[in-house]
């Protein structure tokens, strides 16, 4: 213990400078004692004369140094200590000398120095210092006895004040050291803690959830910035949160009464937020509200799912296409005999479900194998033209089917076999919904957007997307058509992400109306991506 009070032991310079204090008021004591009235100091024999106006002034110099020392210069703190004890060791025993020895009662003023410079003191030092009273006050007692006439049995009443002078120094030491220990805790503690409420602060603001705590008169005492996004909550003070967010506020009013486990409102920006509360158990009665985005929740969900998808793919190849391909070959093979009607019809049957499985699992099996993009500057007139024209021969339409409208001399920059399968895609659902007449299905390039994009529209004459399927247009496998995946709209959106691009839908005109916004910037090679994204 005492090996280890060693090494973190630290000079504790304000308990130094209180002691300081304690001995100026007692050199103040002694200097103004040559001032009183005798009869208030004659038992003490402390008689104003030269020889105590300098002991008692020199001790109230000494002193007043010592203090100052210790203020502004805190260096060498263990001599510092054992030069103020040995002045007061020396002063204390020179006025008991003049006021009688032992039976004047002043040795006590040496008891309390003592344990003051033990409880500050280091090691071994506090028993020096015990030693250093006790020689001094035998000194003085064996002198008074032997040229000044004390009392011979009052050496052992200095003996009993000697050895409570080493109990005293022994005792206080302990004392300090237990103090030294509980502090050393303490601090140690509050460092482990201020360290976890840092962590815990940090976590809380990384944390892409919004958190609040709200007191019990709903007024919002603390948040992290996710929430003040979310809420759209002021940077200064926060105000009641029936001004801030009412629509949480009503919220919270509901919880409180029937106690339902979430509540969804819209925040800021039209986000759509769900909001859970728990309980504290703090004195103010404080409530947490923890904010999560649904629209990200929505998104980790389809992720999980896609993550799902992609482990079934590899079986899928194996497990569907296959079969699927044995499937065919005998239709194949069976279309090769003539039987009838009704058999042909069949085999119509079969081989149309052939191809859809197998489309299914094309789309499938592209879903799990995405490429990443290789953009370039497409030159869009050209591009839509050529598309076109494979569009049409290939569904087998009319020439006036699709319309193109595309001013010349306008690029985009996207990789050029995914721009193909998105086109292909949009323009085969919007046939799909048309009236396959003349220009039942428009492809409109428009250039200067409001954000200095190009944007691609694809409308038809259609009924249109209802408000009621909006929302999920672009879900993996929705589909509203007997024949569809329910991937074809989910590819191209991703293959947009891809290409640094967005498809979103538009407002019906007056058939569903698709629109894809695109870079017209000059696009980097491969190469230049590479280090880009490296960097």
């Amino acid at each position: 213990m005492s090996g280890w009070l060693s090494s973190t032991w630290e000079p504790n310079w304000r308990s130094f400078q209180y002691f300081n204090l304690y001995r100026l008021v007692l050199a103040g004591i002694f200097l103004l004692a040559m001032f009183f009235p005798h009869e208030f100091t004659a038992r003490l024999n402390l008689l104003p004369s030269p020889a105590m106006l300098a002991l008692t002034g020199g001790y109230m110099v000494a002193v007043i140094g010592g203090l100052l020392l210790s203020i502004h210069w805190q260096n060498r703190f263990n001599f510092q200590l054992s030069l103020q004890m040995l002045v007061d060791v020396t002063v204390v025993s020179l006025i008991m000398l003049v006021a009688g020895g032992v039976s004047s009662g002043l040795g006590v003023l040496l008891l309390v120095s003592l344990a003051a410079a033990s409880l500050v003191g280091r090691g071994h030092l506090v028993l020096l210092y015990a030693a250093m009273a006790t020689l001094a006050v035998l000194t003085i007692q064996l002198y008074g006895i032997l040229a000044r006439g004390f009392d011979e049995s009052s050496v052992v009443q200095a003996g009993f004040i000697s050895a409570g002078f080493f109990a005293t120094a022994i005792l206080a030491r302990l004392l300090g050291q237990r103090v030294m220990v509980n502090e050393d805790l303490a601090r140690r503690r509050g460092v482990a803690l201020d360290n976890q409420i840092r962590i815990s602060q940090r976590v809380v603001e990384r944390m892409q959830d919004g958190v609040l705590i709200v007191d019990a008169q709903s007024v919002v005492g603390r948040h992290n910035p996710v929430a003040r996004s979310m809420l759209g909550l002021p940077d200064g003070p926060t105000p009641a949160l029936a001004s801030s967010a009412p629509m949480l506020a009503r919220g919270l009013a509901d919880w409180l009464m029937d106690g339902a486990e979430t509540v969804q409102f819209t925040g800021a920006g039209g986000r759509e937020l769900q909001a859970r509360f728990e309980r504290t158990t703090s004195s103010d009665r404080e409530v947490l509200i923890f904010l999560e985005d649904v629209g990200r929740i929505k998104e980790r969900a389809q992720q999980m799912k896609l993550a799902s998808l992609g482990h079934l793919t590899a079986s899928i190849a194996h497990e569907i296409r296959n079969p699927l391909s044995a499937i065919s070959h005998a239709g194949e093979l069976l279309r090769e005999e003539r039987r009838g009607e009704m058999q042909d019809r069949l085999l119509r049957i079969l081989n149309d479900n052939v191809v859809r499985l197998d489309r299914i699992v094309q789309d499938v099996l592209q879903l799990g194998r995405q490429n990443s993009a290789q953009p370039e500057s497409l030159p869009l007139s050209d591009f839509c033209a050529s598309f076109v024209e494979q569009f049409v021969a290939g569904e087998n339409l009319p020439g006036d089917a699709v319309r193109l409208i595309s001013p010349p001399a306008i690029t985009i920059c996207f990789d050029r076999s995914h721009l193909h399968q998105i086109l292909w895609n949009l323009l085969s659902n919007a046939l799909r919904h048309s009236s396959r007449g003349s220009g039942a299905v428009r492809l409109e390039v428009i250039a200067g957007a409001a954000d200095g994009r190009v944007e691609l529209h694809v409308v038809d004459d259609g009924p249109g997307v209802s408000d009621a399927i909006r929302e999920q247009i672009f879900e993996p496998f929705f589909t509203t058509h007997h024949q569809g995946t329910g991937l074809g709209l989910f590819i191209a959106r991703e293959l947009c992400a891809a290409n640094g691009a967005t498809l979103n839908i538009g407002a019906n005109a007056p058939g569903g109306h698709f629109i894809i916004a695109g870079r017209n910037d000059k696009c980097l090679l491969p190469e230049a991506n590479a280090v880009r994204a490296e960097s």
